[in-house]
């Protein structure tokens, strides 16, 4: 069996907002309909710009409630409107992000698990509660507690800048439990990676737009989507938290790490040599917590979420459009990376400054990503 590795019991989090805006506090009951309410693009008021984009989020929100409406959804036309950022208003993200991941292939998960209800088991000599041997149940029940504990401590972690998920109300503490069930049910569904810490992390975004869809039926259905998503979204990089791939394997995550160094030669090279080969900044110091946790532990939420529009809107995959984020974010830093040493630009890159997420994701749709038939000079 693959032994599946900790990503980070507690990573450091970038705690702070974009310039400009704040996070709503979250408010009982109104937890469901309302949220955080999530800006990405901050004006002045009154300023022709921000006018502007207001016209512009209403065409696109026309363009994506058209999209959605049809009998039959045109993927690509819904992936480029999406990939520029979905308004945030009404239930847009949580339908476009659920047609976008519904799409995608089918996980491994699916085919682990029998099908049909399970059945009694007459007790052998191997399941008495006292036997210690790995094929026994009661093994596997306490092996599931431990599971469900260390979730129950991850899960206290997650996010407690924001009320949704870490205040002590009823909506609250029923997040948390929906969270639990979902990370539990798919650790005993992948026997090969079970849960990993940092798995939580992933989770809760799509979770949080899920479950404030303003759209009552949808919220109410928010575990069992977020499960379903969850599923499929990990199927793209759950191989990232397997440490036995991490050698001579085409999907660990060290040979994901050795494609980021290839895409940042290729794009950057004078960047590149100055972390590769002067200061020595490997990307397995910053970039594995980057990839595995999809960009979670970067960035507060609301930048996250527009993050993830880009990354979800991918037609490529999650994985192609996240390395492109990830090299555009070093060369969006480059001069200060340019004049720093090893510990000057560890510390920069394990705690990401604030930056206009719209030009970094511009920045990223500019990289090359296939290394393999490109050279940038």
């Amino acid at each position: 069996m693959l032994k599946a590795r900790k990503v980070f019991s507690n990573p450091p989090r970038n705690s702070g907002s974009e310039p400009g805006f704040e996070m709503d506090t979250y408010k009982p009951h109104q937890e469901e309909c309302e949220g955080v309410r999530v800006r990405t693009r901050v004006h002045k008021p009154g300023s022709a710009s921000n006018l502007e984009n207001f016209v512009e989020d209403d065409d696109k929100r026309s363009d994506l409630e058209y999209e959605l409406t049809q009998e039959v959804i045109n993927l690509e036309k819904l992936q480029n409107i999406a990939s520029t950022g979905i308004p945030d208003e009404g239930s847009l993200r949580a339908t476009t992000w659920k047609s976008q991941i519904s799409s995608g292939k089918e996980t491994s998960s699916s085919r682990e698990h029998g099908d049909g209800p399970l059945r009694r088991h007459d007790v052998s000599d191997q399941d008495h509660p006292l036997s210690l041997g790995e094929a026994s149940v009661w093994h596997k029940y306490f092996e599931y507690t431990e599971i469900a504990e260390q979730i129950d401590r991850d899960l206290q972690r997650t996010h407690p800048e924001l009320m949704f998920f870490s205040s002590d109300s009823s909506s609250s503490k029923k997040n948390k439990e929906s969270m639990r069930n979902i990370l539990l049910l798919f650790a005993k569904l992948n026997p090969t990676t079970h849960y990993v810490q940092g798995m939580n992390e992933v989770l809760a975004p799509m979770y949080y737009v899920f479950s404030t869809d303003p759209d009552a039926e949808n919220a109410e259905n928010a575990e069992a989507d977020s499960f379903a998503c969850f599923v499929r979204l990990l199927s793209d990089s759950v191989d990232h938290f397997c440490q036995q791939l991490d050698n001579n394997s085409s999907v660990g995550i060290h040979s994901t790490l050795s494609r980021f160094k290839e895409m940042l030669k290729a794009n950057d090279e004078e960047l590149w040599q100055h972390l590769e080969l002067t200061t020595e900044v490997d990307p397995q110091f910053y970039a594995f917590r980057w990839i595995t946790l999809l960009l979670t532990q970067e960035f507060p939420l609301n930048t996250i979420l527009r993050i993830w529009d880009s990354l979800l809107s991918n037609p490529s995959g999650i994985q192609d459009m996240l390395l492109c984020v990830c090299c555009a974010m070093l060369i969006c830093v480059k001069n200060r990376l340019l004049s720093g040493d090893f510990a000057a630009n560890l510390y920069l890159l394990l705690h990401y400054p604030e930056v206009d997420i719209e030009h970094l994701l511009q920045v990223a749709r500019d990289v090359v990503p296939d290394t393999s038939t490109h050279r940038v000079s």
